[in-house]
């Protein structure tokens, strides 16, 4: 501070005090300037304990008028103060908190030596341009509309500050160089920073915005939703939030024993190097095209899966050949390395043929060990939970499996996998991007238009139904009347 001080200029006396009293007036005068002086050092650099005793009485004839010089205009439901005397984040407002732990009773002592109460500590979320919420005290006999903001708790969590010039500038805790708060000096070398606590009413609808887009894209887990939001893996898909909680749908669709081992440990460099395949069946209740089996094709490289529905497991040859003829078409590569079980659709002297005249080599498990086709029976597993949780969610009969297997597929092909680092399956494979416009609940109700060539001049235009499945090769979302 040095001989940069602020004076404030007391009331003048009256012009008849006689020179003894104005020779007492003056000598005040300079000892309450001295008090101001160390007030306001203390007020800048947070070091109350170095306010002299000697100037107590003349500390308290200015406490007041220093105190209200210190308050910001109340500008904001939030006004912030910077503090790196504090121990912790203290509030006043015990509207602003989303948990609250009423429970915890401490004291804390202010830097005026004042003991103020803590009532409960808990999470307010501070609503930036990204959402943090932050374990904060609640104390209400702190002023009205007074947020403290720890610099010590902030540097626990690793954030950075750097106080320069007339400004301090706080830096995310895992991007050292992304700047998220730059806050100016203000009057009487105070930090205030407005921002909006965001509410109950705030965070439900975050919430709800979570859970509506955990269900669109067929119940996929929370963490793998955010990854697809944070690394732009899929377009207009909005910020995600990790939702504590169950999901009815996933419990009564995902829940299992333990997971499969892993795969093997080589991996394809290029699509169609290896392809996984197994078939899924038989379901009791047959699909409304009478089917009771699909079969999966896993490109090992993409993850990129392929789905057909089958009548009998005789029919996996014949399908095998549709879809070699189609990925081959598409990718202009060739298979490869084809991997499945030892299942006699897969294990007859037809297929090994045909394998052996168009160069592809046919790799089999181990009989009775499943788990060494890993990839395929995980990626079954995962199709048969999603479809069985959109089921259970909107309580579709059993009937409509074959839509559900279809949906599961087609979104998991835009949907992050460990196995591909940074996009989606579907991005592996053809090189776009996919996009979250398009997509609906499914089952949920729908209207569908009915073509002049199917009704007469005074019948309804549309049909109620529900959404069932996007197609593939289709640029809509079909529905079921």
């Amino acid at each position: 501070m040095g001989d940069s001080r602020r004076r404030v200029t007391l009331p003048e006396e009256s012009s008849t005090s006689s020179s003894a009293e104005k020779g007492k007036l003056e000598n005040k005068k300079a000892k309450d300037s001295e008090a101001l002086y160390y007030i306001q050092t203390a007020v800048a650099d947070h070091i109350f304990p170095r306010i002299s005793v000697a100037t107590s009485k003349s500390m308290e004839h200015f406490a007041k008028g220093i105190s209200r010089q210190c308050k910001v205009a109340e500008t904001g439901e939030a006004t912030w103060y910077i503090d790196s005397a504090a121990s912790n984040h203290m509030t006043y407002n015990k509207g602003a908190f989303q948990t609250l732990d009423e429970s915890f009773k401490t004291n804390v002592k202010l830097g005026d030596n004042h003991i103020v109460k803590v009532e409960g500590k808990g999470s307010v979320a501070i609503n930036t341009k990204k959402v943090r919420a932050s374990l904060m005290m609640l104390c209400t006999s702190l002023t009205k509309n007074k947020f403290v903001q720890c610099v010590g708790q902030m540097m626990e969590k690793g954030y950075t500050l750097h106080f320069g010039g007339d400004s301090c500038t706080i830096y995310d805790n895992k991007d050292k160089t992304l700047k998220i708060a730059e806050v100016r000096m203000k009057e009487h070398r105070c930090f205030p920073i407005h921002l909006q606590y965001m509410g109950r009413t705030a965070m439900k609808a975050q919430e709800d915005q979570s859970w509506l887009w955990h269900r669109r894209l067929g119940h996929f887990n929370f963490q793998g939703l955010k990854i697809l939001h944070q690394k732009k893996m899929m377009t207009d898909l909005p910020q995600i939030q990790a939702i504590e909680g169950a999901c009815e749908a996933c419990l009564q669709g995902k829940q299992h024993k333990k997971p499969f081992p892993s795969g093997t440990s080589w991996r394809a460099k290029a699509v169609l190097e290896l392809i996984h395949t197994d078939v899924c069946g038989p379901m009791r209740t047959p699909s409304h095209e009478q089917n009771r089996y699909f079969i999966l094709f896993i490109d090992d490289y993409s993850r990129m899966t392929w789905v057909y529905f089958m009548r009998e497991k005789s029919e996996v040859f014949k399908v095998f050949k549709k879809f070699k003829n189609l990925v081959e078409k598409q990718s202009g590569r060739s298979i490869k390395v084809l991997r499945s079980d030892r299942g006699k659709e897969y294990n007859n002297s037809e297929f090994d043929k045909f394998c052996e005249e168009e160069g592809i080599e046919h790799q089999t498990t181990v009989s009775y060990n499943p788990q060494q086709n890993g990839v395929s029976e995980r990626k079954n597993r995962t199709v048969m939970e999603m479809a069985r949780s959109m089921l259970q969610e909107k309580h579709l009969p059993k009937a409509f499996w074959a839509e559900a297997v279809y949906t599961a597929v087609y979104l998991l092909n835009r949907c992050p996998t460990k196995a591909v680092q940074n996009m989606t399956p579907i991005e592996a494979w053809s090189g776009k991007k996919p996009s979250a416009k398009h997509l609906r609940v499914f089952g949920s109700i729908c209207y569908v238009h009915i073509p002049t060539e199917k009704r007469h001049k005074l019948e309804e235009k549309t049909e109620k139904g529900s959404s069932s499945a996007t197609a593939h090769s289709q640029k809509a979302t079909e529905s079921t009347t």
